[in-house]
This record gives C-alpha cells, sequence and structure tokens, in this order.
C-alpha cells in the first residue's frame, strides 16, 4: 500500500466526518431557532415555554450523543465505501427529522401522540446508527481496541434501540412514560464507562 493511498483514504475519512459535523450543527441551530423569546414582560412570562424547552434540552442532549459517538466510531474508520457513505447519508436524514419531531413536541405540551412521532423520530436513527457501525466495522481497523469497542457499542444501540420501541406502547398508557424510556437512553449513553458497558461488553454472541 503506498503512501498516496494512504492519504486519500484519511482524507475521505476526514471528509465524511467533516460533512456530517456540519449537518448535525445546522440541526441544533434550527433547533434553537424553535425558542421563540415570549412577548409578555417578566420571568414568570417563560413558564407557559417549559415544554418547548424541555424537548428543546432532550433533543439536543441526543444530537450531542450522536456527535460523540460519530467521532468515536470514524476514529476506527479505514476505508470509505460507497455503502459506508450511504448508511452515514442514511443516519444524517433521520437525524434531520429531530427538529420537527421537537417543535411539534413541545408545541403540543408532551401529548400522547406527538410523544409517539417523537420517540419513533428517535427509534429510526438508532437503527440508522446500527447499520453505519456494521459498515465502519467491516472495513475498518481490525485491532483488539476496535473490536472491543464494537462489540460493546453495538450491544448498547441495540439496547438502547429496544428502549425506544418500549416506549412507544407505554406513551398510550401514558406520555410520561414514553419520556422517561427517551430519557433513560440518554442517561445511560452519556454517562462514563460503567458497570452497564461492562455488562454489554460482557455478553456472549
Amino acid at each position: 500500500m503506498n503512501d498516496v493511498d494512504d492519504i486519500e483514504r484519511e482524507d475521505g475519512v476526514a471528509r465524511v466526518e467533516a460533512f456530517s459535523d456540519g449537518v448535525l450543527a445546522i440541526i441544533i441551530t434550527i433547533m434553537v431557532l424553535e425558542l421563540k423569546a415570549p412577548t409578555a414582560e417578566g420571568l414568570a412570562a417563560f413558564w407557559p415555554l417549559w415544554p418547548v424547552f424541555l424537548a428543546y434540552a432532550l433533543s439536543y442532549a441526543y444530537v450531542a450523543i450522536y456527535w460523540v459517538n460519530h467521532h468515536r466510531l470514524f476514529s476506527h474508520a479505514r476505508v470509505i465505501t460507497s455503502g459506508l457513505v450511504w448508511a452515514n447519508m442514511l443516519l444524517l436524514f433521520t437525524l434531520s427529522l429531530i427538529p420537527i419531531s421537537t417543535a411539534y413536541l413541545g408545541e403540543h405540551h408532551f401529548s400522547r401522540e406527538a410523544t409517539v412521532i417523537y420517540l419513533v423520530t428517535m427509534f429510526v436513527p438508532a437503527l440508522a446508527y446500527v447499520t453505519l457501525q456494521g459498515r465502519v466495522a467491516a472495513t475498518g481497523a481490525r485491532n483488539r481496541a476496535s473490536r472491543v469497542y464494537h462489540r460493546a457499542s453495538r450491544r448498547k444501540g441495540l439496547a438502547a434501540s429496544a428502549v425506544y420501541a418500549l416506549g412507544i406502547p407505554l406513551s398510550f398508557i401514558t406520555p410520561w412514560l414514553g419520556v422517561a424510556c427517551a430519557a433513560l437512553v440518554a442517561v445511560f449513553w452519556m454517562l462514563p464507562w460503567s458497570r452497564l458497558d461492562r455488562l454489554f461488553l460482557a455478553c456472549e454472541d
């Protein structure tokens, strides 16, 4: 393998990461633009906006989690294939739907229908991320650190998808159960290396 091929490989990974970073930045920008300042004066005027802000904060955490994990995932990428590029584009497409479901959730004060739509919007990117990780694992680094990373995070991603899926029917009982499922996924992705991660790593295929 010559040096030119190695440079092209590194440039390709960097370009995909840079494009993805830009899309995620735009998604966050669109979400924050949905936060409208109240026309009335006084702090009390902000209280009616709590559903909008809560929906924004939850979605911001999710986009941040995807950005962090996307960066970690691509540190194991070594070659850019057509399948990897399109899997990445699929992930970005699903994430681009978050602003509209976030706005809908906040405007409708966490109603049952709005919560179900929101959870579906969270569930689909989780599946898309698992697909992208499969492409990176198939074409990326093959060292022990990469194998450990893929094994633990893939199982964690599938568990997150299961929690999202569970939250959808629970939302028909009460929307807050669905929101709790979404918050639970955010918490265990944001935690540093923990017993939960070791459990995912220890699970046998």
